[in-house]
């Protein structure tokens, strides 16, 4: 009798995710076919029939899993070392330096590229 539960179980996550995607799209078509109704009446009704929607979700097997997914990061990112402010600053300072340097040297080829062009081609006058 277990094993029939279980194997029903996958059946009927398929028909609420069903249900739930049939749901969106006809809330979605009901916010523009009332389109005479006032926008804020219109913006309550569809963010209600989504929180509606997500809650069926999270009803079947991969709305639990996705649930739990969340749950385990936010414990990895309570876990993570996060650098000072000194090291964020230097960084960051870093970066900015690494930027003016690439973008500089860039530029140099590009001159020199202009330069060669222009000389073989004669149209540097």
């Amino acid at each position: 009798m277990n094993s029939q539960a279980e194997a029903q179980t996958p059946v009927f996550d398929i028909v609420k995710q069903v249900f739930s995607v049939l749901l969106i799209v006809a809330a979605i078509a009901a916010f523009y076919i009332f389109s005479d109704i006032s926008l804020l009446y219109r913006v309550v009704g569809l963010v209600f029939v989504v929180l509606i929607v997500l809650a069926l979700l999270f009803t079947t097997d991969l709305g639990r899993n996705v649930w739990n997914f969340f749950l385990e990061s936010k414990q990895e990112v309570r876990k993570v070392v996060w650098p000072n402010r000194d090291e964020t600053t230097r960084t960051t300072l870093l970066v900015i330096a690494m930027v003016f340097t690439v973008g500089f040297i860039l530029w140099l080829l590009d001159m020199l590229l202009f330069w060669v062009v222009t000389s073989l081609t004669g149209q540097g006058g």
